[in-house]
């Protein structure tokens, strides 16, 4: 390779350093030579490190020099096939347009009920869940340790009563719904059944995803119950439930999403969601499942960031590491086992109280991104989420930015309108190749339940997060509106949740107590705790639990009295 022109702030890739080395053309090397040299000598580039917002190094420019021993027909191939560099379905959005599946949740179930059926009304779908910190947690909006916190976050849910409220009119059978509730999962998820259910939905073609991804939640969120072995059998419990039950429902959202939001770099995210991925398959099949009847149920959610082109990367090399993994370490043979189906939020973290009409912007780029990189399905944040939970002006203009790129923009017309580009076959290759340095590394002690317990995935997102605010502390990396182009600004105006929420739900699990058959509950709460002590799948002692109307609180707590809970140990 020629020596770095006079004026240039380049330095070298990963694909310099860690692949076979470069060999630029003769054409190349005479544009160096003949066009660029002179060209920094009379303007130099800006004196800026040219990275990706994971600080990966870019270079000026891509060419086929860029792509050694790089076979389009096995390393990109055609949509619809292995490796699925170009997605997942040979005709994309050509044939179906991603689900525009909104995050609400606020309140009580009759609020979220209400935004819920606004938001299906003006366009949207699918729904996603929001539960409050309560919730979440797997206490009754009445626990004392839930005060101040009722409805807040995300809707209370405290018992099968509440989930009647909040899909009342909604039917189930017609509508595919997320949940995002992960310790609790088993429980809500009882619920979700119960209701549809009692709406006469068959449970063989309802369809849905549950997120019940407990690693991420001791990697990243931190919203456990239990210790992870307890847990991880409840999360295989539902895998094994949804095959007998629920084929159509994925029974996990394997989250990358939380991950960085924690701080994480995209490799990281890539890594640390597909690792945990190969964790729940390896508990899987040691329970006795057959790795193609429960696997083609496990879906992934990730977050779309504010780099283009390396977040268009790290789909297309999702979709192929996980095809790789799946047909060489666990033998599949489904196809439907080898296609990672995914779900993308835009980035909540990306999000600026300062100027928060310019998040509109950001969150238009993070969709488009997600789109461009093959999504099933995408949630847009608003504009005022920096702020408080959304008010209804501003989710209904992030659900028309979706609809804008779906209509508007052409990007729907050609399945992977960026494949055969150098720079982004290049950068996928190098996510790709980065990610599986850390699964590897993880495979090596022992697997990512060993990882977690070590504190490895933590410690490196913490080291991210370090990084990245340092860059933007130092205004290496602006931020506009927070370290840069700072203006005066009106105070805007947020969602207010209603302060009687708490009292509300107080009163009406008081109702419920006092209407139900107490020695029923007791009953089906004491076989639920015996079954705990064996090794019983869980879900149809929770499942009668939620029938007869024990709530959230009592289910968890009853599992709580067999199980323990988790302690995490200080990182450092």
């Amino acid at each position: 390779m020629s020596d770095k022109p006079k004026g240039s702030t380049e330095t070298l890739t990963p694909a310099e350093t860690s692949s076979p080395r470069r060999r630029p053309s003769a054409k190349e090397l005479a544009w160096e030579k003949d066009t660029l040299q002179p060209t920094l000598e009379k303007s130099s580039e800006r004196p800026s490190d040219f990275t990706t917002t994971s600080g990966h190094p870019i270079r000026r420019l891509y060419t086929d020099a860029d792509l050694p021993n790089w076979d389009p027909q096995s390393d990109l191939g055609l949509p619809g096939v292995p490796p699925y560099t170009r997605g997942i379905h040979p005709t994309m959005y050509r044939a179906r347009l991603w689900t525009m599946r909104q995050f609400a949740g606020f309140g009580t179930a009759e609020d979220t009920n209400a935004r819920f059926r606004y938001l299906l009304s003006q366009g949207q779908t699918g729904l996603s869940t929001a539960f409050d910190l309560p919730t979440l947690m797997g206490y009754d909006s009445n626990h004392p340790l839930s005060e101040g916190e009722v409805g807040k976050c995300g809707v209370a849910i405290s018992s099968l009563a509440d989930m009647e409220v909040l899909f009342d009119q909604i039917p189930l059978a017609n509508v595919t719904t997320s949940m995002t509730i992960n310790s609790p999962a088993a429980v809500i998820w009882a619920m979700y059944l119960a209701v549809a259910e009692k709406q006469g939905a068959d449970w063989k073609k309802i369809s849905g995803t549950l997120q019940n991804d407990i690693l991420k939640e001791y990697i990243a969120q931190k919203e456990y119950i239990y210790p992870p072995e307890p847990s991880m059998r409840l999360v295989i419990d539902t895998f094994e439930f949804g095959v007998k039950n629920t084929p159509k429902f994925n029974t996990i959202s394997i989250s990358g999403y939380h991950i960085r939001e924690a701080g994480s770099t995209a490799i990281q995210e890539l890594a640390f969601t597909l690792r945990d991925g190969l964790e729940y398959v390896e508990w899987g099949m040691r329970r006795g499942l057959d790795v193609d009847q429960f696997v083609p149920q496990l879906s992934f959610f990730f977050n779309a960031h504010n780099d283009f082109f390396e977040e268009i990367a790290k789909y297309r090399a999702a979709r192929r590491i996980w095809h790789k993994a799946i047909v060489e370490r666990y033998k599949s043979k489904n196809p439907r086992s080898w296609a990672l189906r995914f779900h993308t939020q835009t980035a909540g973290c990306s999000l600026t109280a300062q100027q928060p009409y310019n998040n509109v912007v950001r969150t238009a780029i993070q969709a488009l991104a997600a789109v461009m990189g093959g999504t099933q399905s995408l949630h847009t944040n608003s504009l005022d989420e920096a702020w408080a939970l959304p008010t209804e002006f501003a989710a209904t203009i992030a659900l028309r930015t979706q609809q804008i790129i779906a209509h508007e923009t052409g990007v729907t017309n050609t399945v992977d309108p960026l494949g055969g580009s150098y720079f982004v076959e290049t950068l996928t290759n190098e996510v790709e190749r980065g990610a599986w340095d850390y699964i590897e590394r993880i495979d090596a002690m022992g697997g990512m339940v060993a990882a977690i317990e070590r504190g490895y995935p933590q410690r490196e997102i913490a080291e991210a997060s370090y990084r990245y605010q340092m860059a933007v502390d130092k205004k290496e990396k602006i931020i506009v509106g927070v370290n840069g182009f700072v203006s005066e600004e009106k105070p805007l105006e947020t969602l207010q949740i209603d302060e009687t929420v708490a009292h509300r739900q107080a009163a009406r699990l008081s109702k419920l107590r006092a209407e139900r058959s107490q020695a029923e509950v007791d009953r089906r709460l004491t076989s639920l705790r015996n079954a705990a002590k064996g090794k019983e799948n869980l879900m149809p002692f929770i499942f009668d639990a939620v029938k007869s109307y024990a709530t959230l609180g009592e289910i968890c707590d009853a599992m709580r009295d067999v199980f323990g809970t988790y302690e995490e140990v200080a990182i450092t």
